[in-house]
């Protein structure tokens, strides 16, 4: 997690060494629940080792994947984070996860003793904000063949590494309908 506030080159050493008393570690196995619909979220997780899938039930009662995280990036229910509602998605492990471990106090806090955490906030705030919008406009402009094509050429460890269930899910398609688009490009 240091790594990543690192990056972003706004923290003061002394300011990024206030993480080493924040951030707790937490391992789940492969198919545990990180959260569950209906509760608050009240943590905010980065992915040390192993995938994490978030997903809800339409109306139907179809599982739908909203998203995956990967080594190196964040999850969590952000709406229910911020608004502190009961989170809409289930979060749960699709391998052996090593997380690293933040809450919402412990993040209150950070932002109450910088302008520069409240940069840093505001900039990973940002960056969700255009991952989220860049999604729902593929899905608005783009068919399944298309999102999957993307997929292809920009995110071969979706294709290398999701289950195809989960996948086609995530694509808004059939795992039938996956099947096909995968031959033909192929």
């Amino acid at each position: 997690m240091k790594s990543i506030f690192q990056s972003i080159h706004v923290l003061s050493s002394a300011e990024l060494d206030q993480l080493d008393d924040l951030i707790t570690t937490r391992i789940l196995k492969k198919g545990a629940f990180l959260l569950k619909e209906n509760q608050v979220c009240n943590e905010i997780f980065f992915i040390k080792k192993g995938i994490l899938r978030s997903y809800f039930f339409n109306h139907q009662g179809d599982e739908i994947t909203n998203c995956f995280a990967f080594e190196n990036e964040f999850m969590a229910s952000f709406a229910s984070f911020i608004t502190q509602n009961p989170a809409e998605e289930n979060i749960q492990a699709l391998s052996d996860v090593e997380l690293q471990v933040i809450d919402r106090q412990s993040l209150e806090m950070l932002y109450k003793s910088s302008s520069h955490w409240q940069e840093i906030g505001r900039k990973l705030a940002e960056m969700e904000f255009v991952t989220l919008q860049k999604r729902m406009i593929s899905f608005q402009k783009l068919s399944g063949k298309q999102r999957y094509e993307e997929l292809f050429q920009h995110h071969q460890k979706y294709i290398q590494l999701i289950p195809l269930q989960y996948l086609a899910s995530y694509l808004g398609i059939t795992p039938r309908h996956l099947s096909r688009v995968r031959k033909a490009i192929l």
